[in-house]
């Protein structure tokens, strides 16, 4: 047995004696993935498309003969069944472990934001439902469960969470956000971080896209970010922050874009200077697919492959993914002196060290009897994550349904299971290849309605479509076209209105009429919304609004129901509505969410963590933003009538009894303690989700409106009363200062506790004493609430 093997070995010394042992081919097929069908007689074939490119006939045996640093997604490539699946990974661990000189074994990823993206997988709600449940405690277990599946089929690291602060909902890939607060993201993320990954870092999770990828010219997809450090900082880097420091995260992604001109694939700064040196990550950077080569290809700041893989590498990437089209290119760019083997040697090392970590070399198979999917437990834990994001922004007292009522369940999302699902959802995700997957574990809310009322009273009429037949397209990306080539890409949209009389008709015959559009999500303009999927108007898509118009036309009470990725304006018919109902993709268990909060069998507890625009024209729209962004004089299109932290109940809430714990605070070690009580005042029990926000009352620099800095979510009876205890470190006062550092400055902060960022019921002021002062490395970056039932 040599060192390396020996488990009982310290690992630094396993990945010393290792590391002498390699030879460069070797050492460089650690720092590359390989995108394979894989296939349990070893028949493996390299994935190629348009996407990933080509390759020669006998790439597979002379990749795989040298080792290899990552298998890509051997489950979630292509719709495989588990056991088979499980078996050809299997198979290829067989041989790197048993046939390749070394024996290294591989690390197999696979995608996992809302749920393991593979066949036969627990499909969860969407990151926006997971941020609308302001429950952190609930998403750390929606983590777990998504990680416990992970392990199940033998991925050691998932590709998830998104952490990019939503700023502009004409971007596709708001669905995959938590929302638009860098404090109410980081929390979210950080325990989704810690779930899945567990107390052991069993699985490593990604937090991507770092960073800033959320703020990009119009909201499209790749394009250049415009920040100043400071803002980046604040607004941006936090979450990442607080997933590295308090979760411990495992694995960082870079983004695709460039910020002030550096692509964020080549920014030794942030990959290195920050995330390594000042914060103290520890685990591996893996590049967002194919984003090393679009530092040649798209940037331009890279003549050839060779450089582009130098450029990443000296920047403090460990792994290309999805493939290797830049990495094997190394050894050419050593010769030419753009890397040295003391930087190939370190990368390598951190490669080999998490491998040791996570146990890969004692046990590199995974047990296909063991194989845990879909299980009751993560089914339930779907369907409450669903329920508690369901978000009321309207109610004319229709809601909850009541037990008689007839209704009448119209609209193109209504009964369509692919509705309910975001875009790394295996059966949406598939669309782009023109796969087919099946959805029969989705239940629609056609479904959950007719479960929970009785097929008698609810009729059902599709209104429209908004796309009536889905398939990969052609999309077009940058470098297919000159910048002054006319580009004329056919709508998928349906522009079909036949059906909108039969929908009228339902509508009249019933009491009540539900109607249910948004979007469809899939990549690459595969849908409405998702990756690739940006949108220049917040205008329902398709022929939708021509359908709700047509509705509310009835002069039936007309509830709205939204399932998407980004929100929707209604075309000026918000205030004829009977009510307005968000709820994002719900996943799976959507239908049976939904239908339990529209019946009041569930009481709704959902809260807005993306404020809705007054229009397009309002993009990029966020509440904490600066007191000038409204323009001078205001601009009629600012604003948001269901801002930030908006959602209502059933009931009513009284807030009362402000109580400052002490009017001046420490600078260094302080914590403002602030207590309310808040009381329901209704008939019915409900959930509360009280806010904290604070105001930086004067600074150095220009400060926000407001910011999040605390929340708690309660559950009082109809009568009953409870107070709220809100405790906050003086270090999250703090912002980036004229040095580019964090600092906490004295003076006058505004604290406002309300029901949502709009909506402040109570305020105080707290003077913070002391000098200006630098926070340290560790700064304390968690508020706390304590509830006390009076």
């Amino acid at each position: 047995m040599n060192p390396y093997q020996n488990a009982n070995l310290p690992i630094s010394t396993r990945v010393e004696d290792l590391l002498s042992r390699m030879t460069l081919e070797e050492k460089i097929a650690q720092m590359h993935a390989g995108w394979l069908f894989l296939d349990e007689n070893g028949d493996h074939k390299i994935r190629t498309d348009r996407f990933t490119g080509g390759c020669e006939e006998d790439a597979v045996k002379r990749m795989l003969a040298m080792g290899l640093g990552q298998i890509t997604r051997p489950l979630g490539t292509r719709s495989v069944e588990p056991r088979q699946g499980v078996r050809a990974l299997n198979r290829l661990q067989k041989f790197m472990v048993e046939d390749t000189r070394l024996g290294i074994p591989v690390l197999s990823h696979e995608e996992c934001l809302s749920g393991l993206m593979a066949r036969d997988a627990t499909i969860f709600p969407s990151s926006l439902a997971y941020g609308a449940t302001w429950n952190p405690e609930l998403i750390k277990k929606v983590g777990a469960a998504i990680g416990a599946e992970c392990l199940s089929v033998g991925a050691r690291q998932g590709l998830a969470p998104v952490l990019d602060v939503a700023r502009d909902a004409r971007w596709g890939r708001t669905e995959e956000c938590f929302g638009e607060d860098p404090y109410h993201t980081g929390l979210l993320a950080t325990r989704y971080v810690q779930g899945l990954q567990g107390e052991e870092r069993q699985v490593l999770a990604t937090l991507k896209h770092y960073v800033g990828h959320s703020f990009s010219e119009g909201g499209r997809n790749h394009a250049p970010v415009h920040l100043g450090w400071r803002e980046l900082n604040d607004d941006f880097m936090l979450p990442f922050e607080m997933a590295v420091k308090l979760g411990n995260a495992g694995s960082v992604m870079p983004a695709y874009h460039d910020i002030d001109n550096e692509p964020l694939h080549a920014s030794r700064h942030l990959l290195t200077e920050v995330l390594r040196d000042e914060w103290g990550f520890d685990g591996l950077i893996v590049a967002d697919y194919i984003g090393v080569s679009l530092l040649h290809s798209h940037h331009g700041v890279a003549a050839s492959s060779a450089e582009a893989a130098a450029l990443s590498f000296n920047a403090g990437l460990d792994v290309e993914l999805p493939g290797d089209e830049c990495a094997t290119h190394l050894k050419e760019a050593m010769d030419s002196g753009l890397i040295s083997m003391e930087t190939i040697d370190e990368i390598v090392g951190r490669v080999l060290l998490e491998k040791m970590r996570l146990g890969l070399f004692e046990k590199p198979y995974t047990d296909e009897e063991a194989i845990a999917l879909r299980t009751p437990a993560a089914v339930e834990l779907a369907r409450e994550v669903a329920e508690q994001a369901v978000t009321i922004l309207d109610n004319n007292g229709v809601l909850p349904l009541s037990g008689s009522a007839r209704i009448a369940v119209i609209g193109p999302t209504a009964n369509d299971p692919l509705a309910l699902l975001g875009d790394y959802a295996m059966p949406v995700h598939l669309i782009n290849q023109d796969e087919v997957e099946s959805t029969a574990s989705v239940v629609t809310l056609l479904t959950g309605l007719q479960n929970a009322c009785g097929e008698e009273r609810v009729s059902f009429a599709q209104g429209c479509y908004i796309i009536e037949e889905r398939g990969a397209g052609a999309p077009v990306f940058p470098g297919d076209i000159t910048d002054n080539t006319d580009l004329d890409i056919a709508s998928p949209l349906s522009t079909r209105l036949d059906l909108v009389e039969e929908a009228v008709a339902a509508a009249q015959a019933a009491d009540i009429a539900v109607v249910c559009v948004g979007d469809l999500s899939g990549i690459f303009q595969t849908g409405t919304v998702g990756e690739g999927s940006d949108v220049d108007t917040l205008d329902l898509p398709g022929v939708q609004q021509t359908l709700l118009d047509a509705i509310v036309e009835t002069g039936k009470p007309v509830v709205v129901v939204l399932t998407s990725g980004r929100p929707y304006n209604l075309g000026g018919q918000e205030s004829r509505l009977a009510a307005q109902v968000m709820a994002f993709f719900g996943g799976e268990q959507a239908g049976n969410a939904l239908a339990n909060v529209l019946t009041g069998a569930v009481e709704p507890s959902g809260r807005l963590t993306l404020s809705i625009p007054r229009s397009a024209g309002a993009s990029p729209y966020f509440y904490n933003h600066k007191f000038k962004s409204s323009g001078t004089p205001i601009a009629r299109h600012f604003g948001s009538k269901y801002p930030f932290g908006h959602g209502l109940s059933y009931t009513q809430f009284e807030y009362s009894d402000l109580e400052l714990g002490a009017q001046k605070v420490d600078i260094n070690t302080g914590e403002v303690r602030l207590s309310v009580t808040v009381r329901n005042v209704g008939e019915r029990p409900g959930f509360e989700v009280p806010q904290l926000y604070v105001r930086d009352k004067l600074a150095s620099l220009v400060r926000p409106v407001k910011e999040l800095k605390c929340f708690s979510r309660i559950q009082l009876d109809a009568g009953a009363a409870a107070r709220v205890e809100f405790v906050i470190p003086v270090d999250m006062l703090n912002f980036t200062g004229s040095s580019g550092v964090r600092i906490v400055e004295p003076g006058e902060f505004e604290l406002m506790v309300g029901a949502s960022s709009g909506n402040i019921k109570l305020q105080t002021t707290v003077d913070v004493t002391g000098d200006v002062r630098t926070l340290e490395c560790n700064w304390r970056m968690e508020s706390h609430s304590k509830v006390t039932p009076l």
